[in-house]
């Protein structure tokens, strides 16, 4: 059955607030009045039975091998993961939110040509700049201690650009037990299956102070199945903190050489690491910080 889609703006009277089931979508689009119009309105039609769409093609990522999918979005997720499946275990709904805003933010570019634009679903970025434009972006601390970067700017680039978080807790499962990890790709879709991975080597494996339970207990159409899923993370020592994050750090780098993504920013209680390529140096920073959980925000 198709849901009622909720339509509304927010106060600023220029963000456009779309909602269908759990799909919460937070869009703008800068330009001309009508070139804009144009866009909300494609985003508003496309965005009409979204979840019934990727709910269709739920069943798919679940057999082993994958079934062929067929929509756009299913088939935005399966090429989002592709590149990250040859030695890990990864499902194409790993990219579904991030496929959602890259299929929206599509729609919009079809018709009209901003000279920015976003799609924000669920912290899930996509992001539409044309030469020379950029946005400065967020990050949003959800313990009310400032220890992240509180601002980056994303510059233009061919092809688009996306963000996207991943953590232990929220709706999704996680087998690590990361508070955030954000990482900055080529695509929304590429974004969150990349940061998904990284989310999932910050671990510590048969630490006492960590719970997990088959993912199929908590959500009995996961695609996880009885593979076990974080569901609680004790007070960790400094050592185990630096530890854990490691295992992410080094995914993160890893994939920044292969060129799958920009830079990664991972945080744990109070440790964050930033992985990022400049050139053809990779920097790494490991702080001590002050905040135990980030995603980017909405850009300006």
């Amino acid at each position: 059955m198709t849901r009622r889609l909720r339509i509304a703006w927010l106060p600023d009277g220029k963000r456009l607030h779309l909602r269908d089931g759990p799909m919460d979508v937070v869009l703008q689009a800068f330009g001309r009045a009508g070139d804009i119009a144009r866009a909300y309105d494609a985003a508003i039609a496309r965005m009409r039975g979204i979840l019934d769409e990727v709910m269709s093609e739920l069943p798919s990522p679940v057999t082993t091998p994958p079934s062929p999918v067929h929509g756009p979005i299913a088939m935005r997720m399966a090429s989002a993961v592709l590149p990250f499946r040859d030695h890990v275990f990864l499902t194409p709904m790993a990219a579904v939110s991030g496929a959602v805003a890259d299929e929206l933010l599509a729609v919009m570019l079809s018709c009209t040509s901003p000279e920015r634009a976003f799609v924000n679903n669920g912290g899930d970025i996509a992001i539409h700049l044309a030469p020379g434009q950029h946005f400065t972006m967020g990050m949003i601390d959800h313990t009310n201690r400032s220890c992240l970067p509180s601002k980056f700017s994303v510059d233009s680039a061919p092809g688009g650009r996306g963000l996207a978080t991943s953590r232990w807790s929220g709706p999704g499962h996680s087998f690590g037990i990361a508070d955030a990890v954000t990482v900055c790709a080529a695509s929304s879709a590429a974004a969150d299956a990349a940061c998904t991975l990284i989310c999932n080597a910050v671990d510590l494996p048969g630490h006492k102070s960590i719970s997990r339970a088959p993912a199929n207990t908590l959500d009995p159409r996961s695609d996880l199945g009885e593979r076990l899923v974080t569901t609680r993370v004790g007070a960790l020592s400094v050592a185990e903190k630096v530890a854990a994050l490691a295992g992410g750090v080094a995914l993160a780098e890893q994939y920044c050489a292969a060129g799958l993504i920009e830079y990664a920013v991972l945080s744990l209680q109070d440790e964050v690491a930033v992985v990022r390529l400049e050139g053809v140096s990779r920097a790494l920073v490991l702080e001590r910080a002050a905040a135990s959980r980030g995603t980017a925000k909405t850009p300006v």
